[in-house]
């Protein structure tokens, strides 16, 4: 099958025809077993990027229309495609926190380790897990970003949410845990970013998250 990668690739500018996207959404479920969203389309080699869709074919939505796809596959949005995307965000939402969770107890012991620590009581200022440690106390606000494009977004979020002072006294550890996603590609987006990460902030693999909690002291029971 041959198809064009404008915009991707470089391969060459050619506009791309509404047989041909039909084409590559179709080999996208054919590879991965359903159509793909937006953000899936923007990293497919395949496709347009989305972006160009909205241009020549007046956007995604009216781009399924048009090759035929109707109900749920007409808008993710809505429907049991966006049900069953939330159900699986916020289950696996629930377990990296757990396996996190289990990992801080671990290491410092339950009685040092609070989980959806608030910092004052204004319900905002709170974080995933709070560690108290002989060496400087932290935070850890766990995330599972789905591609780079995302981690941007949550980053920037996890941003404006942790810019109180008191937040910002302890280290801030942003810890995302999708291991897909390379410390080089995290690093190349900080480097990008204009909005900077503040001095007590920092994003983290697990990899690298495991390393800073072995250079850390627990606490004892007894103090």
């Amino acid at each position: 099958m041959s198809l064009r990668k404008q915009g991707k690739t470089g391969y060459h500018k050619e506009r791309w025809t509404l047989e041909q996207v039909k084409i590559g959404l179709e080999n996208f479920k054919k590879e991965f077993g359903h159509y793909p969203t937006s953000l899936e389309i923007d990293s497919y080699k395949y496709l347009p990027s989305s972006r160009s869709i909205q241009r020549s074919f007046g956007g995604l939505l009216n781009t399924r229309r048009e090759i035929g796809l109707t109900g749920d596959l007409l808008d993710f949005r809505s429907g049991e495609h966006s049900s069953n995307r939330a159900y699986k965000i916020g289950k696996r939402s629930i377990q990296t926190e757990n396996e996190i969770y289990q990992y801080l107890k671990n290491m410092f012991g339950i009685e040092f380790v609070h989980r959806e620590f608030m910092f004052n009581d204004d319900g905002r200022t709170r974080t995933d897990f709070f560690v108290y440690c002989k060496n400087d106390n932290f935070s850890v606000d766990v995330f599972y970003p789905a591609n780079i494009r995302n981690l941007i977004g949550c980053l920037n979020s996890k941003m404006r949410t942790y810019r109180n002072k008191e937040m910002l006294q302890y280290p801030v550890i942003f810890l995302q845990m999708n291991e897909g996603i390379l410390k080089e590609q995290i690093n190349l987006v900080l480097a990008r970013k204009k909005n900077k990460l503040s001095e007590n902030q920092q994003v983290m693999t697990v990899e690298e998250f495991k390393i800073f909690c072995k250079n850390k002291i627990p606490l004892s029971v007894s103090g």
